[in-house]
């Protein structure tokens, strides 16, 4: 019950610092960026003050859903943040560059999460399968399958997604620093819009965190109902 109740609490807690982090962006894209530098330009300056030149900057359809793509070499920006001339959007443009200078400069932990994601994508058909079972009972029919051996696979799963999770918080704080180090050296933005994109790129981290914790949470909760279930 302990666990069900912290998990409930992650649940809750993920979606308000998503809250935040939409209603900071909101609040920072309405304040222009006294250099009228806009995400994409932004974006395009940092990859050549990086001597980056094969990755492309595209707009993407979507509210926050900048990434960046290594296997195409695409900074990926949402049309807010590509069009957009404010400290957020020059915060996320410059954070998904990051990613990019990471991947130029073979940053090992970017290397590891990239070796992870095959792994962490059969791991999430295999579990959707199980709970599709689980949910239609097909793990009792005949005796196929037993109620351990689910949970064995679901912890399995589990522990791969967070492993990914916490492999990803280093990626994601290390672009944020690279970005903001970049804006300050460049000059594209006051000490002012600085901290406006500091403050941004803080909250985007924090999902990732809050992400993380609430991955490994919920592994313990079902390492809890495993060891329950052979008392």
């Amino acid at each position: 019950m302990f666990l069900i109740v912290i998990v409930i609490g992650f649940t809750i807690i993920s979606y308000s610092v998503n809250a935040r982090l939409k209603s900071k962006f909101k609040k920072y894209s309405q304040i222009s960026l006294s250099s009228g530098i806009s995400g994409k330009e932004a974006a395009e300056k940092m990859l050549r003050d990086n001597g980056i030149h094969d990755v492309q900057v595209m707009s993407v359809e979507g509210q926050l859903t900048d990434h960046y793509n290594p296997a195409k070499k695409t900074v990926n920006l949402s049309s807010d943040v590509y069009h957009g001339r404010s400290a957020a959007a020059v915060a996320v443009a410059a954070h998904e560059v990051g990613h990019a200078v990471q991947h130029a400069q073979a940053y090992s932990f970017l290397e590891l999460r990239s070796a992870l994601v095959p792994l962490q994508n059969v791991s999430a058909k295999i579990i959707n399968f199980v709970f599709m079972a689980m949910l239609f009972g097909a793990f009792f029919i005949q005796g196929l399958f037993s109620f351990e051996l689910a949970m064995m696979v679901i912890i399995g799963c589990y522990t791969v997604f967070t492993l990914f999770a916490f492999i990803t918080l280093p990626v994601e704080y290390d672009a944020s620093k690279r970005g903001l180090a970049w804006m300050t050296s460049s000059g594209v933005t006051t000490s002012q819009e600085h901290d406006m994109a500091k403050d941004s790129l803080k909250w985007a981290a924090r999902t990732y965190l809050v992400a993380a914790i609430g991955s490994l949470v919920t592994l313990l909760y079902y390492v809890m109902m495993f060891m329950g279930s052979r008392d």
